[in-house]
């Protein structure tokens, strides 16, 4: 049938149901609002009865097309969910989700949950089977770019407002949870005198919820954010990450920088070096512009800073490797510290 929107799915419902939905994407709380908004309605159609499959590497694939040709005690219809995390269901799976899409039963609907799938997954002969008769609605990140106007959304959807600076502050405290997001707007919705947010009101409401990760952290050197990388850096190490978590996504990344320079200095294309290195679609842009700041010779020196942090955090160096992957994420940002003093002290057991 289609792809949808998340935001044209409430439309879609209104004029009727399609028998199989695929739903993907890795931002848990969008995931679970498109499913509530699926299951509502298929209630109020009368599907009563909801199966729910966990679809892992032991999983017997025979139960769905059991379920889905079995009649109700009570001849309710049924909704059919299958929850795929890796988004790959196997050859088993694959048939059976073919046989199902040839004649789906109207007393039945199919609800297909899982992660981000790539444009290779897209074209597999499930899913073009189910989604040529349902519908895929695939929800993207939301990026650091858009989380204030995703924010500013969301507060009016609760009937608040909010001037810039009182927005920025829920953003930056959140730091990319949209589940502690919502959470702090119906707290607003509950505290506030009046619908109207200011920063100071804001600041003395909203607790600090942030969700540090290593990926983002990386991310965020790549974009050359040096302020928001080394506060992830900081809420990483007061959350107790591993050290050496933070040097891997960081060595990673830098790797394939290093490995892009040299393919598009031997006059590859940029698109085809990045896949090559490993580097998603999504995250070409961050590694174009990296590379368009960070020339080889500096990508050689943020190496042999990443091998002597290494070395610091077996012990085979006397220095904090926290202090030393400070400068590291400087250095990706583009805050230049780096000389040939460094090198060698990095180098230095």
């Amino acid at each position: 049938m289609a792809k949808l929107r998340p935001e044209q799915l409430s439309a879609a419902l209104a004029k009727g149901l399609s028998p199989i939905y695929i739903v993907t994407g890795e931002e848990p709380l969008l995931i679970q609002e498109t499913c509530d908004l699926i299951r509502t309605a298929a209630r109020k159609a009368g599907f009563v009865e909801r199966d729910l499959y966990h679809a892992d590497t032991s999983f017997d694939w025979s139960q769905v097309l059991a379920s889905a040709n079995s009649m109700s005690l009570f001849a309710d219809k049924k909704i059919i969910e299958v929850r795929i995390p890796n988004g790959k269901p196997g050859d088993k799976g694959t048939k059976v989700f073919q046989e199902y899409a040839q004649s789906p039963s109207p007393d039945n609907l199919l609800l297909i949950v899982t992660d981000k799938v790539d444009s290779a997954t897209q074209k597999s002969k499930w899913f073009t089977a189910l989604e040529s008769e349902g519908v895929h609605i695939q929800h993207w990140p939301v990026t650091s770019e858009n989380l204030s106007h995703w924010i500013s959304t969301r507060l009016k959807q609760a009937g608040l407002q909010a001037d810039s600076n009182a927005v920025d502050l829920l953003a930056s405290r959140i730091e990319g949870n949209l589940l502690a997001a919502v959470q702090e707007i119906e707290k607003l919705k509950l505290l506030a005198p009046t619908n109207v947010i200011s920063m100071e009101l804001m600041a003395s409401v909203v607790a600090d919820s942030a969700r540090y990760d290593v990926f983002g952290l990386s991310d965020k050197a790549l974009h050359g954010d040096a302020r928001g990388a080394v506060k992830t850096l900081h809420g990483l190490k007061s959350e107790g990450t591993e050290a050496i978590a933070v040097l891997w996504a960081l060595t990673r990344d830098i790797r394939s920088l290093v490995q892009i320079s040299q393919m598009t200095s031997q006059g590859k294309n940029f698109d085809w070096a990045a896949k090559q290195a490993g580097v998603w679609d999504k995250k070409q842009p961050l590694f174009r512009g990296a590379l368009n700041r960070i020339k080889p010779p500096q990508l050689q020196q943020l190496l042999r800073k990443a091998n002597g942090i290494d070395k610091a955090v077996k012990g085979m160096r006397n220095a904090d490797p926290w202090d030393e992957l400070l400068d590291l994420v400087l250095n990706l940002a583009g805050v230049q510290s780096l000389d040939s003093a460094n090198e060698k002290l990095s180098l230095k057991i």
